[in-house]
């Protein structure tokens, strides 16, 4: 069963109009697309996703209540590119919910989960060349000890990394399950009474194998270059790396520059462009206790004022 996190928030959030522009830049299984659709009667919505599996079920779901949409399969990184080749040059909203589905965890032969026997997989595109496995298993020590730092913030990186390169160097590390075991053998015990252990690792290998850090960043800039005045951009993320990204993106731009701030009178070309709708919204108890994948989601929306 896949939930769609703070999805009354966020849609509120959007101030949607009924003859606007909106772009869902993560389909998924269509959760805040449906909500969109349903409130635009005389506008379009463009829907991005790169996971086939997704696309054909929302397609199927979407036109049940409306026709005036159109997906798109590719990456969000291409997000203008593809608007462009439409003829759309200005949206009045946009929303990334940057969460892995609950149907892609679910699906124990996508590798995303650490709860369930799979082949090494990870990709969001199954058409890329780049899993998993070959992170695991081709990455040097280095790499790999940089990935969970980085990507992860996991503390034991190198006892778990010592431990991947051991294995690997007697034969290939080739399932989930196989790679959550070495995790888990790499840590203390009083580290696996919390959470899962190869939790941060996992997160670390698939955010290396989809790029997903990289790609956000264009892809919310590319998005903010086409909002409409009155625009909004709403963000759903479910890490601190991916949270503080776009925190820190949204006081760059909503901030007086610091060369002008405190004057009588701010030149326009120096005033913010931007305007925080909200700071950090989580789940309310409600969801958590319907949805507990949910726990980690915080939800940030800006607006564009010129």
């Amino acid at each position: 069963m896949h939930y769609s996190v703070l999805l009354k928030e966020s849609i509120t959030a959007l101030n949607i109009k009924e003859n606007g522009i909106y772009v869902d830049a993560t389909l998924g299984y269509a959760g805040h697309s449906q909500e969109i659709l349903k409130r635009i009667k005389k506008g379009w919505l463009y829907a991005f996703d790169q996971d086939q599996d997704a696309i054909d079920y929302s397609k199927n779901k979407l036109s049940f209540i409306a026709s005036n949409y159109t997906v798109i399969k590719n990456n969000f990184v291409n997000l203008k590119e593809e608007l462009m080749k439409l003829d759309v040059k200005k949206i009045d909203g946009i929303i990334f919910d940057l969460g892995v589905s609950s149907p892609q965890l679910d699906n124990a032969n996508r590798g995303f989960s650490y709860h369930k026997e799979a082949p090494l997989d990870m990709r969001m595109d199954q058409t890329k060349l780049l899993s998993a496995y070959q992170v695991v298993n081709e990455y040097s020590d280095t790499q790999l000890i940089k990935i969970l730092f980085d990507y992860g913030e996991e503390k034991y990186a190198r006892s778990i990394v010592r431990n991947i390169i051991n294995f690997r160097n007697l034969q290939p590390i080739k399932t989930t399950l196989q790679l959550a075991e070495i995790v888990s053998q790499s840590v203390p015990m009083k580290y696996k009474r919390d959470k899962h252990p190869a939790k941060k690792t996992f997160q670390a290998i698939r955010i290396e194998v989809n790029q997903e850090l990289e790609i956000l960043e264009k892809s919310l800039r590319q998005a903010l270059e086409i909002l409409n005045i009155d625009g909004c951009m709403s963000v759903i993320t479910f890490h601190s790396l991916e949270d503080r990204m776009v925190k820190n993106l949204f006081k760059e731009l909503t901030e007086i520059n610091s060369l002008v701030k405190g004057l009588p009178n701010i030149p326009k070309e120096y005033l913010p462009k931007y305007q925080l709708i909200t700071r950090a919204i989580k789940p309310s108890k409600e969801e958590l206790n319907i949805n507990k994948r949910s726990h980690s989601a915080i939800l940030r929306t800006i607006k564009r004022i010129s």
